[in-house]
């Protein structure tokens, strides 16, 4: 087995890869993936599986492969999807800090001075960002833990567990703050560079955001053990009571009519039911109620066929066609009569035109505006005017 030679060779892989990678990681918490299905992904080239075991990407399981903790761990870092809570992070970089200040003290030379200047600006900026990864993933963890863990004992031991890592990461915040305060009349006032007072400054306001929240987190855990706690109680004694009752000996053996007897809690009152008739007209007319009623009816099994009304008969009457005929005036016929004609003046010709209806001057009029609009690429206003039955008209003529 070898590793990757260079950081290309892994860039490549991670882009060849990647749909294979992408399941691999969503499917991180199954029992693995299946030969066939990885084969069917990677195309049916077993060469490709080869090569992702011999880096170690993946590891073989019997008939399944799982994604390397190497890489789930970098995958979980780099998209904060990770669950674990790991203090150790902290820890080491506090004593990463502390060594490399030492090295800063005893270093003469500026170059490898400005070195582990560089390394310390690093580690602290890496100690509020663990510390609130660590502080946001236990809150979820706390959250999940309560609501989905379904044993009962682990469900409290985790979050007992939980609550010793609220009190560890306490603890490493008081260290790192200690640290700074111990090195900031010092060292870090002496170093006089700009850009690590303004990290000191983010790192302490990240530290202190992180101590109100781990607060709310250990009351939180508090108050789910306090629930789980009462709920313990009750279940007891409700198994108590059940085996009071399998052994008929509830009645006699407790004051449990009695208790009853003095509730009046809502619980104990029969659930009041309000009919709701329907109008007669629903009921026929709208299909939603008649799919409805079939539903019930199937539930039910009453064995009865609901029909649907028969329509009463069409009456011969609408059936009868009638043809209605109606007479228009085509004014292309028109147009194109007056263009082929002698007449100059379209008015005069649309007083002698024979039009396929009767028509009487008010018509002429509205004939003639629809014409002028209709073709007026085809004819020609020259300017003047004259007047019929006491309408002034615009002379129109056709193009020469």
């Amino acid at each position: 087995m070898s590793k990757f030679a260079n950081i290309r060779d892994l860039f490549a892989m991670l882009k060849r890869e990647e749909k294979i990678l992408t399941d691999f990681f969503e499917k991180r918490k199954l029992n693995g993936l299946k030969y066939d299905y990885v084969s069917d992904v990677l195309e049916n080239q077993d060469d490709r599986i080869k090569y992702l075991v011999d880096k170690e990407v993946i590891r073989e399981h019997s008939d399944t492969f799982e994604l390397d903790e190497l890489y789930i761990s970098f995958f979980e870092q780099a998209l904060d999807a990770n669950e674990e809570i790991n203090i150790s992070y902290i820890n080491e970089n506090i004593e990463t800090i502390k060594q490399n200040i030492n090295y800063y003290v005893n270093e003469k030379g500026e170059t490898k001075r400005n070195e582990y200047i560089r390394k310390i600006k690093n580690t602290l900026r890496n100690i509020g960002v663990i510390t609130i990864h660590n502080v946001i993933d236990l809150k979820r963890n706390v959250e999940n833990t309560y609501k989905t863990e379904a044993n009962y004992k682990n469900k409290k031991l985790k979050l007992q567990n939980f609550d010793k890592k609220s009190n560890d990461i306490n603890s490493l915040i008081l260290q790192s703050e200690k640290l700074i305060d111990e090195n900031e009349s010092s060292f870090f006032a002496a170093t006089l560079d700009d850009e690590l007072q303004t990290i000191i400054s983010n790192l302490k306001v990240s530290l202190d955001k992180s101590k109100h929240n781990l607060i709310e987190i250990k009351k939180q855990i508090i108050n789910f053990l306090n629930q789980i706690q009462a709920q313990s109680i009750f279940i007891d004694k409700l198994r108590k009571i059940k085996y009071l009752k399998d052994q008929v000996t509830l009645k006699s053996s407790t004051d449990f009519i009695e208790v009853l007897k003095k509730k009046n809690d809502l619980v104990f009152d029969t659930a009041p039911q309000y009919p709701l008739k329907l109008s007669l007209v629903a009921l026929q007319t709208d299909e939603a109620v008649r799919e409805s009623i079939l539903k019930i009816a199937a539930r039910k099994k009453c064995g009865i066929k609901i029909q649907r009304p028969i329509a009463e008969i069409i009456s011969s009457e609408l059936l009868d066609t009638k043809t209605e005929e109606e007479i228009f005036i085509n004014h292309e016929v028109i147009k194109n009569a007056f263009l082929a004609s002698g007449y100059s003046n379209l008015l005069d010709y649309m007083e002698t035109y024979k039009y396929p209806k009767e028509v009487n001057f008010e018509d002429i009029i509205l004939i003639y505006c629809q014409l002028v609009s209709l073709y007026e690429t085809d004819l020609v206003f020259n300017g003047e005017y004259q007047e019929k039955n006491g309408v002034n008209f615009a002379i129109v003529t056709h193009k020469q």
